[in-house]
């Protein structure tokens, strides 16, 4: 059974640029009304301007999803808004580089309190809602490392295999229920994520050979990533991988699902 976009009414977190801002412009054309929620209002705007170029009525929302009080007014102005639910896309996120020695604990656990408890706080705020629809969708964004686990990443990785677990779990919990679930792991997408995380442990030359790295990595458009997932919401497919490097991740660590970092490095040398 297919997921109609046209006529639903879609909530994104982190609609102010990269994925989710391409998601808005997307679902927009597709007839969806959308919900946009950002901490930086200024972009947010901005996203919201194209969107209703498409003849949808659109609503902004400034929010820090690591904000629980925030996160429970939301739905409530949603429903002003627009009246009804039907889609939730849980895209914000922050990322930030250094091994767990380096990564001082305040700044793990905000990085987890917006990646995880983000997306637990807003999926527990909206399911009600969402529950009230004759179908219903949640989107939860993983990462290409919510499969494998990269040295130097031990606090964004924990926040997305926390997200991938997470959403397996509540996936099987909503099994027979007008709610479906696609868990969303996108590789290297030309986002603002990384450019802008916080680093520790770095000197300002490891910082730029690390900037170039980046540079060569993230090659996929988020527009390409967000058209891929308007066409997981509409097959209500499971679980979606974004670029070949997320697919040949995937498939590389189930064949060796304990050494398969170690062939990694080798391949990256």
């Amino acid at each position: 059974m297919t997921f109609q976009l046209r006529g639903a009414v879609a909530v994104i977190t982190g609609a102010g640029g990269g994925i989710g801002a391409a998601l808005a412009d997307i679902l927009a054309a597709r007839g969806c009304a959308l919900a946009l929620a950002d901490i930086d209002a200024t972009t947010l705007e901005a996203v919201a301007v194209t969107a209703r170029r498409h003849g949808v009525t659109v609503s902004t929302h400034h929010l820090d999803v690591a904000d629980p009080d925030q996160v429970a007014a939301l739905p409530q102005a949603v429903l002003a808004a627009h009246g009804r639910v039907s889609v939730l896309v849980n895209n914000a996120g922050v990322a930030l580089g250094g091994t767990f020695d380096e990564v001082p604990e305040a700044a793990f656990d905000w990085l987890m309190a917006v990646n995880f408890s983000g997306t637990v706080r807003m999926t527990r705020a909206f399911l009600p809602l969402l529950r009230r629809e004759p179908a219903a969708h949640i989107v939860n964004l993983s990462s290409l490392f919510g499969i494998i686990a990269p040295p130097g990443q031990v606090a964004y990785v924990a926040s997305k295999f926390a997200v991938r677990g997470f959403s397996e779990a509540l996936r099987h919990e909503l099994e027979g229920s007008p709610v479906s679930l696609t868990v969303v792991h996108p590789g290297g997408v030309r986002t603002g994520i990384a450019v802008n995380a916080r680093r520790y442990g770095l000197s300002n030359r490891d910082v730029e050979a690390q900037a170039k790295t980046w540079d060569k990595l993230l090659r996929l458009s988020p527009d390409v990533a967000a058209a891929a997932i308007a066409g997981a919401i509409e097959r209500r497919a499971k679980r979606l991988l974004i670029g070949q490097d997320a697919r040949q991740a995937a498939w590389l660590q189930r064949l060796v699902p304990v050494d398969y970092w170690s062939i990694i490095r080798t391949l990256m040398r």
